[in-house]
């Protein structure tokens, strides 16, 4: 039977409500253009209305570095060279809500050392742009949320950062371990990103394997825009973007912590607390074991008795260069490659010297192989 169709004098309705909205978002190829300007709130780090978070062992300065980047961005300066949002521009105000859901007279303090010791972030800060909150949150429901969206609608000024120090302490009966609690949690925080128009940087802690990244269900990372390690060696502390969802990762920065003397207590002792101060990025120690130590070591052998100078723009000027197949031998007297049959040997050889370009120790062109030292 024929299909009937609609007759030419009768026009189709007007599409309404959510099938409207879908169709409006159907985008032409013709139509797509790059978008050159980003919408940073600090550049490289993080961007306008996105979520963040940024994570570390205990001891690491997450709460320091929280608030350092906070007074920055309320103060619309620059933050430790990088570019901040609004920065210049008169009359323009970026409010800033830091939840402290710990609570106590530590974050007070870690406030106060910033603005003894960087009295001009805190006079561009003033005026209402930064506003601290000292009280424990449940974000694994939407009541906090929707109470938490009321109460900063009643301000003269939207938020352009909310930081939630500590997620932990967000999670009220939720386990951040679950998909589904840190799902109803990431739920309240994009409710507060959409309504409020602001980015929402959640501090949190690394897992027992800080190289994992952060603490509990892995849906936090699909989640958000930007993740922030921060790594602790000796005194200095690394913050790194380890993921970035719409530019590239690799912003770091190094710091200490400086201890600002405040006042007295009660008995004459001084009462301190710390801000963050910038040092050089330190340099990274890459160690070797098993077959990629014993191919390193062959390396240098075959440098020492073969290693000849190479001219050209593909070849460093200031060190040597050797034939891949002097190394390859080499590799046999150290035994990485010797008592096995030929193919075994070669592809134990095909490993380690994979794996040690990966590690940008070595490179390799035109059959010769070095040493990458600082000067590359």
């Amino acid at each position: 039977m024929a299909k009937v169709g609609r007759p030419s004098n009768i026009i189709a309705p007007a599409l309404a409500g959510r099938a409207a909205k879908l169709r409006e978002a159907m985008q032409s190829l013709s139509d797509i253009r790059p978008h050159l300007t980003s919408r940073y709130l600090v550049k490289g780090w993080l961007d306008r209305g996105g979520a963040s978070v940024v994570y570390g062992e205990p001891n690491s300065g997450k709460t320091f570095f929280a608030l350092d980047l906070a007074f920055h961005i309320a103060a619309r300066l620059p933050w430790h060279g990088v570019q901040v949002d609004g920065q210049g521009v008169i009359n323009r105000k970026c409010r800033v809500i830091y939840i402290a859901c710990e609570g106590g007279t530590g974050v007070d303090n870690r406030v106060e050392a910033m603005k003894l010791e960087r009295p001009d972030i805190a006079a561009h800060a003033a005026n209402g742009s930064f506003t601290l909150m000292k009280i424990g949150m449940d974000l694994h429901g939407q009541l906090d949320a929707e109470a938490l969206g009321n109460a900063i609608s009643e301000l003269d000024e939207k938020p352009t950062l909310i930081v939630v120090d500590t997620l932990a302490r967000t999670m009220g009966d939720g386990d951040e371990n679950t998909s589904k609690d840190m799902g109803l949690f990431i739920r309240s925080i994009d409710y507060l990103r959409e309504r409020m128009g602001a980015h929402v940087m959640l501090i949190h802690h690394s897992g027992k394997d800080a190289s994992k990244g952060a603490r509990g269900s892995s849906s936090l990372r699909g989640a958000v825009d930007t993740e922030i390690s921060l790594t602790r060696s000796g005194d200095v502390v690394t913050a790194e973007v380890v993921k970035q969802r719409d530019g590239p990762c690799g912003g770091v920065f190094c710091y200490t912590l400086k201890t600002v003397e405040l006042g007295e207590d009660q008995d004459g002792e001084p009462v301190t607390s710390a801000i963050i101060s910038p040092v050089e990025q330190a340099k990274k120690t890459i160690r070797l074991s098993g077959k990629n130590e014993i191919a390193m070591q062959a390396l240098y052998d075959a440098l020492r008795e073969y290693g000849e100078a190479k001219t050209g723009t593909a070849y460093p000027a200031n060190r040597k260069a050797v034939q891949v197949d002097h190394w390859r031998a080499s590799c046999g007297v150290h035994g990485l490659t010797n008592g096995v049959s030929d193919a075994a040997a070669r592809m134990a050889f095909k490993r380690a010297k994979d794996k040690l370009m990966d590690l940008n120790v070595v490179r390799e062109w035109g059959g010769y192989v070095w040493r990458v030292q600082d000067a590359d």
